[in-house]
């Protein structure tokens, strides 16, 4: 809002009142014209790629792929899985037979896990 004074008194650019600036159908239109919602899109993620850090790295790596490549990768995996819940369940009975805890047969599969990624059976 410009102001300026002159010898016929003060004089602004603001025409009308401070009562009706709100009101009316301007106020009407600018809240109208305003959003109630406004709508946010979904952050846009890829999808989590599962792969192995250690794969084809390990002295029994090559002999894995070649497995899996003969057999048929779904039917590798099935055996895969059951290796592994076979391992867990003798690691699990090994724990009961010396009376570890729940957390220290944990930490054993743990580390079977991170052998056998080294070593190359999970490749």
């Amino acid at each position: 809002m410009a102001t300026s004074i002159s010898a016929a008194g003060l004089s602004s650019s603001f025409h009308g009142s401070w009562g009706t600036s709100t009101h009316g159908e301007d106020y009407l239109m600018l809240v109208r014209s305003v959003p109630t919602r406004i709508r946010v899109g979904k952050p846009i993620r890829s999808m989590p790629v599962m792969k192995n850090v250690n794969e084809g790295k390990g002295i029994f790596a090559p002999l894995v792929v070649v497995a899996r490549d003969v057999i048929g990768k779904k039917r590798f995996n099935q055996l895969r899985g059951k290796a592994i819940a076979l391992h867990s369940q003798v690691i699990t009975e090994f724990c009961k037979s010396i009376g570890a805890d729940a957390k220290q047969r944990q930490g054993l599969i743990r580390l079977a896990k991170k052998n056998g990624e080294k070593l190359g059976f999970l490749a």
